[in-house]
């Protein structure tokens, strides 16, 4: 039998998931079916409506060979795994003659863990375990959420976080998981054979997709250890995410509350002596961190390096105690030891990574406001290092022993994927080498008409915005347009207090105007309250710029109160600034305006999400139209119709929201 062509499974594909083809997904699918057989790699643009997950599941699913799919967002792989993946696979199986396997797999502190659950969890302060059970009150909602995950515990067939529902916060989350430092591993735990994150791993190792997430390959790539079945293909969606995840994932942390936390762990596992040692060196390093004020160290202070370098020996001194001490006393000894060990070693790895001194790394101080919620954080400092670039790392890790296909609606800034490829540590399209990775990039385009469906504003006659100064021309702008649209507005705001500001201010303005504000409930309340009243706005920040997708009359005005560079004190985006300046390149372009770039077109991608969207996106920053930088910016945005013209924009928004409340009264006349 021959073999099925690319177009005949791309059209099985997409006719099982009641899609339409269209020509960028076929152009997609060629071209990674091209980068696949070739080992090579592609950077690959695939607007919004464009179908990129059959665009390269349909080429991969092919080809035969084992494939990892990375996701940054988890509704993306939630997506794949629970639709794209199934329909595909039954669609292909008459025409490849075989039922591929799929899996998810996941950081093994998303899973439930049994031991945890069912022992307790070594206590901090005494010997012996910690019934958390008991501990809380059943009334209290820790204790109601504990109880609720014992139940779940039974019928789930996963034991990952994200299929419980409805979910719970972190702290009581941290009661049954563990990291894979803390854990006993397979052989050593009672509750090896039964694992949830063991069996999702032989899942994995038996399927021929394998559907992960950006901090996970991050880890893979990093630590050394293989997490990930050996593959023969990698494709990274949400691609423009994975600079940043990375990143986050090779930042060290220490703040006094995690040293003394190993204190109290170690302390009843070792003599008196190495323990005084660690409490000492804790005390110094708490003391300082109470005087630290945030900011860059391009230098580390001598007190600190003391009290870093007095930390780190304490910490040796105690590994290598806790690893010949054994005490029947103490119940549960493996697991206490366990996270006794995971806590010092974590300490221990950050303080002597920053004593090292890696001129590839940057340091800074941090501080925190106490925060509540799903995300308790205590106030205080911390002390972070991270590295100043993931390029080399990346291009080492990444980009050899297999093909790489990385896809995203925005990739091509500024006109070309130099700037994204570069970050990757990619060297520019073309370029010849030895150890050069091969790449291309493409751009497949959008089903969407641009020009037809949308106007880029920019409010050139806004005062030029100052670093916290008052914006009360931007807010009467503002709060003009939202009445201009009836409401249907999402901004985006380049602060959390710029968009708490504008809501109080706007509430009080326009009432008639519901004005949702990003935190003050979940993010899927929020969009789920957007989506159903056409008058109602969101504000918010950075979750919002790029986790938006609300089709329809609901948002047909998004609202960018300024251009989102990086803020000047960003210690890192700093640092990395400097580097490309210290190089001879352009710091402000590389880093400030691509950071900025990348941000914009995610946001400006909030307004058409479906053939029949109209509406507008509005920039209250005249340096979108003055600055020399402005044409780069709008270079990667959509292809709108841009205007300067307030009159003409006020119109035109007028006319949408006419059309809408015209669509709506039909809608009701009809159902009523």
């Amino acid at each position: 039998m021959t073999k099925p062509s690319l177009p005949e499974l791309l059209h099985a594909a997409v006719t099982a998931v009641g899609g339409t083809e269209r020509p960028g997904q076929v152009a997609m699918a060629e071209a990674v079916e091209e980068a696949i057989d070739g080992g090579s790699h592609l950077l690959v643009q695939a607007g919004t409506g464009t179908g990129k997950s059959l665009g390269y599941l349909v080429p991969a699913l092919a080809h035969g060979e084992r494939v990892v799919v990375a996701t940054a967002t988890l509704a993306l792989q939630r997506q794949l795994v629970e639709r794209d993946l199934p329909r595909t696979v039954d669609a292909l199986h008459p025409l490849l003659r075989r039922r591929p396997e799929f899996a998810m797999l996941k950081g093994r502190s998303n899973y439930l863990c049994l031991h945890r659950l069912h022992e307790g969890v070594p206590r901090d302060e005494e010997e012996g375990l910690f019934d958390q059970f008991e501990a809380a009150a059943p009334t209290s909602k820790l204790g109601q959420d504990l109880l609720r995950m014992r139940d779940w515990a039974d019928e789930t067939e996963t034991g990952d976080r994200d299929d419980l529902t409805p979910g719970v916060s972190d702290r009581a989350w941290s009661q049954v998981s563990v990291s894979s430092r803390e854990c006993l591993g397979a052989t050593k735990c009672a509750y090896g054979a039964e694992c949830f994150a063991e069996t999702a791993r032989e899942r994995a190792k038996l399927s021929e997709v394998v559907v992960t997430n950006h901090a996970l390959l991050a880890i893979d790539a990093i630590e050394g250890a293989p997490v990930l079945p050996q593959h023969e293909v990698l494709i990274v969606d949400e691609a423009h995410e994975l600079v940043s995840r990375v990143t986050g994932v090779a930042t060290g942390e220490l703040t006094p509350g995690q040293v003394n936390r190993a204190v109290r762990r170690a302390a009843k596992l070792v003599n008196e002596k190495a323990a005084d040692q660690l409490q000492t060196a804790a005390e110094g390093f708490e003391r300082l961190m109470e005087l630290a004020l945030p900011g860059r160290l391009e230098e580390i202070p001598e007190d600190l390096g003391y009290a870093l370098m007095a930390l780190r020996d304490a910490c040796r001194t105690v590994i290598s105690a806790i690893g010949t001490t054994r005490d029947k006393s103490v119940q549960d000894e493996d697991a206490v030891r366990k996270q006794a060990l995971a806590s010092v070693e974590s300490v221990h790895d950050v303080a002597e990574r920053i004593t090292n001194g890696s001129e590839w790394d940057v340091v800074w101080y941090e501080r925190h406001e106490p925060r509540g919620g799903a995300a308790y954080r205590p106030s205080g400092a911390s002390l972070r290092v991270a590295p100043m670039s993931v390029s080399g790392l990346l291009r080492e890790k990444l980009f050899t022993d297999r093909s790489v296909v990385l896809t995203s609606a925005t990739l091509k800034l500024g006109g070309d994927f130099n700037g994204v490829g570069a970050s990757l540590g990619l060297a520019p399209e073309g370029t010849e080498g030895e150890d050069v990775p091969q790449w291309k990039g493409v751009d497949v385009g959008s089903p969407f008409d641009y020009r037809k469906q949308g106007i880029l504003y920019v409010a050139k006659h806004l005062a030029r915005p100052a670093r916290d100064g008052d914006r009360g021309d931007m807010l009467d702008e503002l709060t003009e347009l939202i009445q201009a649209a009836g409401g249907r507005t999402l901004g985006l705001f380049s602060s959390m207090r710029a968009a708490q500001l504008a809501a109080e201010e706007l509430r009080s303005r326009i009432p008639e105007y519901p004005i949702l504000l990003q935190g003050e409930e979940t993010l899927g309340e929020l969009i789920k309250n957007f989506a159903a009243d056409p008058r109602t706005c969101l504000f918010g920040t950075l979750s919002l710029w790029q986790g938006v997708d609300v089709p329809g009359p609901s948002c047909q005005l998004v609202v960018m109160d300024k251009i989102p560079f990086p803020r000047p004190d960003d210690p890192l985006m700093s640092a990395r600034q400097k580097a490309v300046e210290e190089a001879g390149g352009n710091g402000f372009m590389a880093v400030a305006a691509t950071h900025a770039a990348l941000l914009m077109a995610q946001g400006a991608g909030r307004l058409v999400r479906a053939s029949g969207d109209r509406g507008v996106v509005a920039v209250l920053d005249q340096r979108l139209a003055t600055a020399r930088y402005g044409s780069y910016l709008k270079a990667s945005l959509p292809d709108f119709w841009f205007t300067t013209d307030r009159n003409q924009v006020r119109k035109s928004l007028a006319a949408i929201d006419a059309k809408a409340r015209q669509t709506e009264a039909a809608g009701q006349a009809e159902s009523g």
